[in-house]
């Protein structure tokens, strides 16, 4: 049993070690990891991990989905307020954010740009909430080249949401073989909610109605077994799925 107890201790140890190696973490990790496998496994994945996983970052959104719902513009008047006081990068980088978050895709795309010019131009984070942007405001050729750019610096950065936001800005752009390719790309490497959502949604609006009738079914399916926080955190990309159904049973 001690051997075996050991040996855990040692995978999970060399889970973490991979993960830090394709995360780009600091090499001393791998020494920490290994001289002391489970606190330092355990310290790895409180400090490391968690903070960059896809369940902390469920959690951030369905608390900023609720603190929006209370008040939604809060977050907006305080980066606001902060970039005025004080005109930091991090605090436009801030007040981008919630520009975006608030539909003021133009502002946060001309505040990103801003940021891009400055130390920050190699932040890949803040290239994606730029191509984000520009894709909201409408403007898909800018929004193209910046996820260019992103994929020839890191293909494996945010990989589904750049795909899915390429997918969009060409079908913007009226490049729509190449939105299909780029959505069926999406698709067959990731079957989530999101890029599912994304694919039904431009399908509805390019006039395949059989693909659309059935990805909306299986949405539908999907969101049978969502609970309260599940409908919260996307309910913007449902409301949009739900106005491009409605608009395409209308041109039927």
């Amino acid at each position: 049993m001690p051997f075996l107890g050991i040996g855990v201790h040692v995978l999970i140890a060399l889970f973490f070690a991979v993960h830090a190696i394709r995360s780009g973490q600091p090499m001393y990790w791998i020494f920490v990891l290994f001289s002391f496998p489970l606190l330092g496994s355990i310290v790895y994945f409180l400090a490391i991990y968690l903070p960059n996983s896809r369940i902390q970052h469920g959690a951030r959104k369905v608390v900023a989905a609720a603190a929006r719902t209370l008040d939604p513009t809060r977050e907006l008047r305080e980066a606001k307020a902060a970039f005025e006081y004080t005109p930091t990068a991090q605090n436009q980088m801030r007040l981008a954010l919630a520009q975006l978050e608030a539909g003021a895709a133009e502002e946060a795309a001309a505040n990103y740009e801003a940021c891009l010019q400055g130390p920050f131009a190699a932040d890949r984070e803040i290239r994606f909430c730029a191509a984000r942007a520009f894709v909201e405001s409408g403007r898909y050729d800018s929004a193209i080249a910046h996820l260019e750019e992103l994929r020839k610096g890191d293909a494996n950065f945010r990989a589904e949401q750049v795909g899915i936001l390429m997918a969009r800005a060409l079908a913007g752009a009226g490049r729509n073989q190449d939105a299909k390719a780029e959505f069926e790309a999406v698709a067959s490497r990731s079957a989530t909610f999101a890029v599912q959502a994304e694919y039904a949604i431009w399908t509805m609006n390019s006039g395949d109605n059989a693909t659309a009738a059935k990805l909306y079914a299986e949405l539908q399916k999907t969101m049978t077994h969502w609970n309260k926080a599940a409908h919260e955190l996307n309910r913007p990309l449902v409301q949009r799925l739900n106005a491009a159904k409605a608009k395409m049973n209308g041109s039927l």
